[in-house]
């Protein structure tokens, strides 16, 4: 058994810490001397030492203690998964040290690949793994979700530099991403509940490819068509709209988009995309000055 001043010191942890880890439930003490002073047997020390691996990889002592209590925690495994995000981590910091060095040697390096994403797209794959239905409500299928991760992995230089730049570093846009991620339905569902009902078109595309299968050229879905871009005139912001024919050509290019054309397929059935691209094609060339 070890009193708390020798836990102090053979930790560096502060007495004081060790003592708000016992009055929030994280680590409570093997047991207390007749005077009430804290005693920590070897059990309390490999717990201590699992809590403080965990802090290290930015786990906030809450979801570090829910971790902990659930009756199926495996320790030899959360080690192993550790020990891969830590490497991860150190790997990243070798590069940022000898990006660094260069930088201090006056070179001139606009390369990104230092900041990776790793942590990020390991928050995306949790997320996969463990929010199946949400997942597929709103992309579609798993398969397309995992489409989605490997575009950022393909394009990781890219979304790392935009990261950088609106959020100042790699690891405060992760941070944001897992809390997004989080909260995904909640947040989707807030957001869509301020999109005015004027605004929100979906339903009028559906309309339209639920009609494939018929001529693009007569007059009632071209109708339809007109019908659409009137409403985006009428409710989006002209700058974006831009005249008939810019806004046909933004909703070709948006639904001949490879992903996205995946993701709506695999929702509401194939060949709807090609349908609506047809659609405004035929629009864009006959009604379009």
């Amino acid at each position: 058994m070890r009193t708390i001043s020798q836990v102090a010191e053979l930790t560096g942890i502060s007495k004081r810490t060790l003592q708000y880890y016992d009055e929030i439930g994280l680590l409570k003490p093997s047991e207390l001397t007749q005077s009430g002073y804290r005693l920590y047997n070897d059990e309390a020390l490999q717990k201590l030492q699992q809590i403080l691996f965990f802090k290290e990889l930015g786990f906030k002592l809450k979801d570090i203690n829910e971790i902990l209590q659930k009756p199926d925690f495996d320790r030899i495994a959360a080690f192993k998964k550790q020990k891969e995000l830590l490497l991860l981590k150190r790997n990243r910091m070798d590069r940022l040290i000898q990006l660094l060095s260069r930088l201090e040697k006056g070179e001139q390096c606009m390369s990104f690949k230092e900041f990776d994403l790793s942590d990020y797209i390991n928050a995306l794959e949790d997320f996969k793994s463990n929010q199946t239905e949400e997942v597929i409500k709103h992309w579609g299928s798993i398969e397309n979700f995992e489409m989605f991760i490997q575009k950022i992995r393909d394009d990781e230089d890219h979304v790392a530099k935009l990261a950088i730049q609106q959020f100042g570093s790699i690891e405060k846009y992760t941070e944001a991403m897992k809390h997004n991620l989080e909260h995904f339905s909640e947040i989707i569902d807030d957001w869509y509940s301020q999109v005015p009902e004027e605004m929100r078109t979906e339903d009028k595309f559906l309309k339209l490819a639920s009609h494939k299968g018929e001529d693009v050229t007569s007059d009632s879905i071209q109708n339809m068509v007109k019908e659409i871009i009137a409403y985006a005139h009428g409710n989006a912001p002209s700058e974006l709209v831009g005249d008939d024919n810019h806004y046909c050509k933004m909703m070709i290019d948006l639904y001949s988009n490879d992903y996205l054309k995946r993701v709506f397929d695999t929702k509401h059935g194939a060949g709807c995309c090609d349908y609506i691209v047809k659609a405004f094609r035929y629009y864009s060339e006959n009604h379009c000055s």
